[in-house]
């Protein structure tokens, strides 16, 4: 429903301003509880939908108790569940990273390369195949994780130089700025190893297969302390979305608050890119996506983000599968494939200023 106020003007037409009633509590409230049911029927499509043809009686017992003389419960229990458990890390990891990242910067495009996180874990994961010979993806991908903290260290350090502290336009210049260097430092090192270079394009693209319970279980206690730290933001984003002055005013610690939100950033990207590789897009469309039911309130948005991204992560992985039998197409493919085409018509439709 819309609302238009009207003011007169003397010598011309009267200018009219539209703003949108949002949902209330309990509409949005249960809009959380219908995404979480969509979240569990896109598990459940993980589960069992594949490249492989496995009735859903196996995969029932392939979950929950399965027969090691099945071939089909076997591939459930060490192939899809593990698949369907990184979809649900990273996704949540990645829609929760996206809508900080936003909130603190004030930027609508900001995602996890503005702050060089990306190139940063790039850079580790590159010097750990090419100096280190480290070739398994549970011994590299720590690497990842390492870098992608100490990218965003760096960027923050150096945007936080100077009595304004770390401002939206310095962390994007900086961010910018290292994401140059990292980018270069990367291509040096994989134009003189094309063995190096083979194994890098695949980690580069973001794939959740071939993981293993043991590295989500390492991933684990960081996705969930960043998340932690990102659902407690949504006041404080809030008030940074009004301007530093007017968020100081209202009581904040304005430098506390982009710090916090700084940590839980690495924290969530770093540990996606340790489990799924540099999956791009969902951080940066989901937030979008969600402010359209539910207006800027963080303390709807980040809620909303965490049980979103999941499920479009899941879902384009199930539609990697069984677009291009017998092969399969990355998820990172498909996410950029699938979401952007509604992306697009969104900013064409909302100006700057609604996203």
């Amino acid at each position: 429903m819309n609302t238009t106020v009207a003011t007169g003007q003397e010598g011309g037409a009267a200018p009219t301003a539209t703003t949108h009633r949002r949902p209330g509590a309990a509409a949005l409230t249960t809009g959380l509880v219908l995404l979480a049911v969509l979240l569990l029927a896109s598990v459940v499509l993980s589960l069992a939908v594949g490249s492989g043809d496995v009735p859903f009686g196996d995969v029932v017992h392939g979950v929950l108790d399965p027969d090691p003389s099945v071939r089909a419960q076997l591939v459930v229990q060490e192939v899809r569940v593990p698949r369907t458990l990184a979809g649900l890390l990273a996704g949540a990891a990645l829609g929760l990273a996206g809508t900080v990242m936003q909130g603190v910067t004030r930027n609508p495009l900001a995602d996890p390369g503005l702050l060089g996180i990306n190139a940063g874990a790039a850079v580790a994961v590159v010097f750990a195949m090419s100096v280190l010979s480290l070739t398994a993806p549970e011994q590299y991908i720590w690497f990842g994780f390492l870098g992608a903290c100490l990218a965003a260290g760096l960027v923050y350090g150096v945007a936080g130089l100077g009595r304004e502290g770390a401002t939206p336009v310095k962390l994007a210049l900086a961010g910018a700025a290292a994401t140059g260097l990292l980018v270069s430092l990367t291509d040096t090192m994989l134009l003189t190893d094309s063995e190096t270079y083979d194994q890098y394009r695949f980690w580069q693209v973001g794939a959740l297969d071939g993981r293993e319970l043991d590295v989500l279980l390492q991933a684990l206690p960081f996705v969930l302390a960043g998340a932690v730290l990102a659902l407690g933001m949504g006041p404080r984003l809030n008030g940074l979305a009004l301007g530093d002055d007017i968020a100081r005013a209202l009581g904040q610690r304005v430098g506390v608050a982009r710090l916090v939100g700084a940590v839980s950033v690495v924290l969530l990207c770093g540990a996606a890119t340790a489990i799924a590789g540099p999956i791009g897009f969902v951080g940066l469309a989901v937030p979008h996506a969600v402010r359209m039911f539910t207006g800027p309130d963080h303390r709807w948005v980040l809620p909303y983000s965490a049980l979103l991204a999941p499920v479009l992560l899941l879902v384009a992985d199930v539609v990697g599968r069984v677009v291009a039998p017998p092969g399969e197409i990355q998820v990172g493919v498909v996410t950029a494939a699938l979401g952007c085409v509604p992306f697009i018509l969104l900013v064409r439709r909302r100006g700057k200023a609604d996203l």
